[in-house]
């Protein structure tokens, strides 16, 4: 089982790496909107400069991407403490060590994930 590859602290590690990730992109979008409060700049029309809209869409996306990967993470540390990590959910068969290297959160093993696209 590919529980011994991949230690819960690590699990933690990676986690923590995440959350670290999700509050840096909502500080940032934080003072992104600090910044623009009571500005009447129309930096939709600045041809050298990166939208508004746009930051606006990256910072938010990668911090959605980051709370994502926090949640799954901790699905993983819960079916780690439950002593199913490791463990196909779908199937039950063991989760080959590349593909929880690979993603540390996966909780299909490669035939399952294959068939249903994942």
């Amino acid at each position: 089982m590919g529980r011994s590859t991949i230690g819960r602290g690590r699990l933690e590690r990676m986690r923590a790496d995440a959350v670290a990730r999700a509050e840096s992109a909502a500080s940032v979008l934080a003072e992104l909107v600090h910044d623009r409060q009571g500005s009447n700049d129309d930096d939709e029309h600045d041809p050298e400069g990166v939208t508004l809209s746009s930051e606006w869409s990256r910072l938010s996306a990668l911090s959605d991407a980051a709370a994502d990967e926090v949640r799954r993470f901790d699905e993983a540390l819960s079916r780690w403490d439950a002593g199913t990590y490791g463990v196909c959910v779908r199937c039950g068969a063991p989760i080959p060590a590349g593909r929880l290297e690979a993603r540390p959160f996966a909780e299909l093993c490669v035939a399952c994930a294959e068939k249903l696209g994942r």
